[in-house]
């Protein structure tokens, strides 16, 4: 069965009336129409229900009341919207009522919130944030709460899953109704906990603006999106605000760069901060010893407590994830989820059976005459060099990498970006990403004019011209077995984007294919 996001809906929801609907966000409306039933709101007119409300919201181009005779062909009973968006709404001869907000973005995560009964204020929830390492610490928030027999939701870059349902994501954050509407069902299917990665650009549009977490986390903040924030200053704006009392009253705040030491210092919640780098940082908790288990690609450490009441204790936790980056995931995860009552030996039985869907995927481990090949959705420098610094212990012969990068987003990073590659890995195959509306030929030359300032002669640098399929059957291809192949900036994305088309394409099963024709050539050379 082909599971999309409209299987994730509640079928239970009790309908709110209109004008309970839409207090408190416009003076008065019609008195013929305060009563009428609203089962629901969306933002997306091709999947509005028969009762729902239409949020409908102006955008770069288009402004969405233009879909108001659509959405009340489908049934929809309200159109909610702007001035201009009433004008465009009315303009279209509808019947149904259309009422006027200032901002319907501000205002929508509050309607579905109301729409939906506040599905979060009936679960343990906690939300994610930072450039690196959302995914890998909520989904290893998501471990723990199940250790602890809760069933757990999961929002996030990599997938969508409720129970048994789970589907790839379209955005790290989904828009306010789409968000509760998820959460609504996940309700009704008996989740206990949520756990949600929260972008900076889902609060700068107000996509959470609501909801109240039991807890939060910020993990770092390091180049990328400066296409949209334009400052590191504003990006670390839009993210700190999760770590407010406007979202929540406890956070956990990882405290090895500068943009974490600042927002701990001016958080107004109650913080725990941590360092997984620096045993001497100023923090409350600190990572004293990490060793990496290179037979099951795992890392043990130790987090010690440096504040009351915790002077002193030490907490021995394994994540079945390589590499320091990790442990720093980890051990934010270790506090969030026991800072909010989780007992400590049920978060680190989930700890240790961790497993992220293009997170340091392992897609074959060395064995048998196979190298090993690692999928990770590293896309900026930091984390580029974090991942590449690993994964050099566990290689004894060369190190291969595979990546690109993204057209249309952030250009900035791209001589960066190429620079640590050139720094940190043996074997370069430059490929494409999702081109976009970009000339992928162009973003390729921007990444080996990087390459070219740390090789001037440009050795062990291959460009692959034709499809990114090719680059990483070339580099697997060309391995031998006590090599590491990388393959970054995807992750668990099912497409590649080329030209506004979304070409189906996921790098671990391509990965595993090219496995199997350097098997098969091995077996036959044998």
């Amino acid at each position: 069965m082909t599971v999309t996001f409209r299987d994730f809906r509640p079928q239970n929801i009790a309908p709110v009336s209109l004008a309970r609907l839409v207090a408190g966000f416009t003076p008065e409306i019609d008195a013929s129409w305060e009563e009428i039933p609203v089962r629901g709101v969306s933002m997306a007119s091709d999947e509005i229900l028969a009762g729902e409300a239409f949020i409908a919201v102006g955008g770069a181009n288009v402004h969405a009341a233009k879909f108001a005779g659509e959405v009340e062909s489908l049934g929809a009973v309200a159109v909610i919207t702007d001035a201009k968006g009433a004008q465009i709404a009315t303009s279209q001869g509808v019947k149904i009522p259309v009422v006027t907000v200032p901002d319907p973005r501000e205002a929508a995560s509050p309607l579905a919130i109301r729409a939906f009964d506040n599905p979060a204020g009936k679960m343990k929830t906690v939300a994610v944030t930072g450039t690196n390492g959302k995914t890998t610490t909520c989904f290893a928030a998501k471990f723990a709460f199940e250790a602890a027999g809760l069933a757990t939701m999961i929002l996030s870059t990599a997938e969508t899953q409720v129970g048994d349902l789970r589907i790839q994501s379209s955005r790290t954050t989904f828009e306010g109704p789409m968000l509760q509407r998820i959460l609504a069902y996940g309700v009704e299917q008996g989740m206990q906990a949520a756990v949600v990665e929260v972008s900076a650009h889902a609060l700068a549009l107000a996509r959470i603006a609501g909801m109240k977490f039991d807890a939060t986390a910020f993990t770092n903040l390091q180049h990328d999106h400066l296409d949209y924030f334009h400052t590191m200053e504003n990006y670390l704006a839009a993210k700190a605000r999760l770590c407010s009392k406007e979202f929540t009253d406890y956070s956990v705040i990882c405290v090895d760069d500068k943009w974490g030491q600042q927002l701990a210092a001016n958080c107004d919640t109650q913080n725990l901060t941590v360092s997984a780098y620096d045993p001497a940082a100023q923090a409350d908790w600190v990572v004293t010893r990490k060793v990496n288990n290179i037979a099951h690609a795992a890392c043990d450490f130790t987090l010690t407590g440096k504040t009351e009441p915790n002077v002193g204790r030490e907490e021995k936790i394994t994540v079945a994830l390589p590499g320091e980056v990790n442990v720093q995931d980890a051990a934010i995860a270790y506090l969030l989820v026991t800072g909010i009552g989780i007992p400590a030996e049920a978060v680190k039985a989930g700890l240790a059976t961790l497993a992220v869907p293009g997170r340091l995927e392992i897609v074959s481990r060395r064995n048998e005459g196979t190298p090993l090949v690692i999928n990770d959705y590293a896309h900026t420098p930091e984390a580029l060099a974090s991942i590449l610094r690993t994964m050099q212990e566990f290689t004894p012969g060369k190190l291969h990498l595979v990546f690109g990068t993204d057209g249309d987003r952030d250009a900035t990073k791209r001589v960066p970006l190429a620079k640590v590659a050139a720094q940190e890995a043996d074997i370069l195959w430059v490929t494409d990403e999702n081109p976009r509306t970009e000339n992928a030929q162009s973003i390729r030359a921007q990444l080996l004019s990087g390459i070219k300032e740390e090789r001037p002669e440009m050795e062990n640098v291959c460009e692959v011209t034709t499809c990114r399929r090719d680059a990483i059957r070339k580099a697997i291809l060309a391995v031998h077995s006590d090599d590491t192949v990388i393959i970054t900036g995807k992750g668990a994305e099912p497409y590649q984007e080329i030209e506004g088309v979304f070409h189906a394409f996921n790098d671990t099963p391509v990965a595993r294919d090219c496995l199997a024709a350097y098997k098969n050539r091995a077996h036959i050379q044998g």
